[in-house]
């Protein structure tokens, strides 16, 4: 399944030639029917659940997704603080761009609050484009193989992979859900520079990807 529309896969990131790209692996090869998924987009009057990581820490934008749609994030913990903080922040990031879709707005809070420079000017084209088209996401999505790397500038990278084999691109309108089968292209691979701001978040700042990697196919 890819849960991404086709014509924003040239346009959702930026590339970035100082990052390269590491192994990733595992994953999930089973696909569900998600017609039993119920519930609608944040913004439309309906019903909506927080993601399954924490999703408004303290004096942070608080962030909503719709009911029947979650992520989930593996890694989450290294033992390390600030290592440990960095994927945090990485995982709101994601989450802040799924938030933004939800809500049908290039201008959220959270959007600009974990995005900045290039990231934040693709995740806000990746956004308007489901926006466009109508759409929005129903499922589940697992966030894998999480590896971060603290640089001597300051700065963080990290890369991990997605399943989307269990989301699918759901209708905003008619709330409708586009049933499609797993492929290579449901996994996808990301290496993500992250920089923290004065009040000390890891702000993505630049995002490449390979959809189909075969670092992240199970």
């Amino acid at each position: 399944m890819n849960r991404r529309p086709a014509l924003l896969a040239a346009v959702v990131l930026t590339t970035v030639a100082a990052l390269s790209l590491s192994a990733c692996g595992g994953g999930d090869k089973t696909s569900k029917d998600s017609d039993k998924i119920a519930g609608a987009d944040v913004g439309q009057g309906t019903t909506a659940s927080p993601s399954s990581n924490p999703s408004h820490p303290a004096g942070r934008p608080k962030i909503v997704f719709a009911t029947g749609a979650k992520n989930i994030f593996e890694d989450q913990k290294t033992g390390d603080a600030k290592r440990d903080a960095v994927l945090a922040d990485n995982a709101q990031r994601i989450d802040s761009v799924d938030d933004a879709i939800f809500k049908g707005s290039v201008n959220t809070n959270a959007l600009s609050f974990y995005s900045a420079n290039g990231a934040l000017d693709s995740a806000r084209t990746f956004v308007k484009g489901y926006v466009d088209d109508n759409r929005t996401w129903t499922g589940t999505t697992r966030y894998f193989d999480r590896t971060v790397t603290l640089k001597d500038d300051g700065t963080a990278t990290v890369v991990y992979c997605s399943d989307e084999s269990k989301s699918f691109l759901r209708n905003r309108k008619t709330g409708k859900v586009e049933k499609t089968p797993t492929t290579s292209e449901s996994y996808v691979l990301y290496n993500t520079k992250l920089v923290k701001d004065p009040q000390g978040v890891w702000q993505t700042t630049n995002v490449i990807s390979k959809r189909g990697a075969d670092q992240c196919q199970p």
